[in-house]
């Protein structure tokens, strides 16, 4: 995939969006791509243009993302035609250099998790988009289901109480066989961390997104339960498949998760539970319309319902209840809130760049803490 240094100067115009909406570029034209494609269109976008392996895979790929236009390269993408945002979509190992190519450009950047494969290009990218004043967001969209903003709002005005505990599980089965395989596996396109690094990380953020509170020391165990994988040629894996992880907080909290991609049965289960002195609350990712809310006299399940939820909640409530909403409608509601970033506002919660540094740090603190068995302090 083409990611050569842009050499021609980007004029002032494109700094702004079009009036009619967000002109976007997608690098990648797999899963993700199409999700980002859809999620522009949504929120009033255009795709000017897709950027593939090839220019064969790209123009296969344009019809079904809704692109204008294919290219071989980035470059030639922001030189041919008018960009707001890119949105990088590629295998993990190409995010830096595609997302420097984009901020040189003076183009606002959507970056796919994890934002890089060490803390050292995290910050890189990360001091590169402040210093360029670009907007540079990370699709951690689980932020965005209501009943997660319900959740956050009541523990910010205290009706948790001191938060002592959280715990939960984020569990997949899409590699449960030595016949599953996929680019994730290999460490070189993926990363040191698999199964942490592309779910543990959404996990991680909507702990410290809820509760507004940090992990900041944590011991973990992995296990790679398919030491091989491929058809018909197995190779040996170097990347996990499960992960257990202890940690505490700097608010004073102990927790516990579970990483697995390796759970029949489990498909996407995101499990969030988090204790204080007066009540619990949990969120199930696959059961996003609804909040388990207990207390010691009585427990509740609260609807996302736009009626009841709170001000900052019913705001992504979009239908009434009943008429489910689910992960496009997270991917919609972070893109329409990029887009507004763009276009100079400053929505709550919008996950940046930082919030991908900060992910990083956990990754590799995890990382070091299994290879080490100790505890291991996040920083930063």
């Amino acid at each position: 995939m083409g990611v050569a240094p842009v050499t021609t100067q980007t004029p002032d115009h494109q700094h702004q969006p079009a009036a009619g909406g967000q002109r976007a570029a997608i690098v990648g034209t797999g899963f993700m791509g199409r999700v980002h494609a859809n999620a522009v269109r949504a929120a009033g976008g255009r795709v000017v243009g897709i950027v593939g392996s090839s220019r064969e895979r790209a123009e296969l790929a344009r019809a079904h993302l809704g692109a204008d236009q294919a290219f071989a390269t980035l470059p030639e993408l922001i030189d041919s035609v008018d960009v707001d945002t890119v949105h990088v979509c590629t295998p993990n190992h190409l995010h830096e250099p595609v997302v420097q190519v984009a901020l040189a450009a003076g183009k606002h950047v959507v970056c796919e998790k994890p934002l890089a494969l060490d803390v050292a290009a995290a910050t890189a990218m990360t001091e590169a988009a402040s210093s360029a004043g670009r907007v540079a967001t990370v699709p951690f969209v689980y932020r965005f289901h209501p009943v997660v903003r319900e959740a956050r709002e009541r523990v910010r005005r205290g009706d948790l109480g001191q938060i002592s505990l959280a715990h939960g599980s984020y569990l997949q089965d899409w590699l449960l066989y030595p016949s599953d395989d996929n680019w994730r596996v290999d460490p070189g396109l993926g990363g040191p961390t698999r199964a942490f690094g592309d779910i543990g990380s959404h996990w991680c953020d909507l702990l410290e997104f809820v509760t507004g509170d940090r992990i900041d020391a944590v011991c973990a165990r992995t296990a790679t339960v398919n030491q091989r994988r491929g058809d018909p040629q197995p190779r040996a894996v170097a990347t996990e498949d499960v992960v257990t992880m202890q940690f505490t907080t700097a608010g004073g909290a102990l927790g516990s998760v579970v990483v697995s991609q390796v759970s029949p049965g489990r498909k996407n289960r995101l499990l969030l539970e988090v204790s204080g002195a007066q009540a619990t609350l949990s969120f199930d990712q696959e059961n996003p319309e609804t909040l388990w809310w207990g207390g010691r006299e009585n427990s509740a399940v609260l609807v996302r319902d736009p009626d009841t939820l709170s001000a900052p909640a019913a705001r992504y409530a979009l239908v009434p209840a009943g008429h489910p909403q689910g992960y496009q409608d997270c991917f919609n509601a972070f893109a329409a809130d990029t887009a507004a970033a763009v276009r100079g506002e400053s929505p709550d919660g919008l996950p940046t760049f930082a919030d991908g540094l900060r992910a990083t740090r956990i990754a590799t603190a995890v990382v070091t803490s299994a290879v080490d068995g100790s505890w291991v302090e996040v920083g930063g």
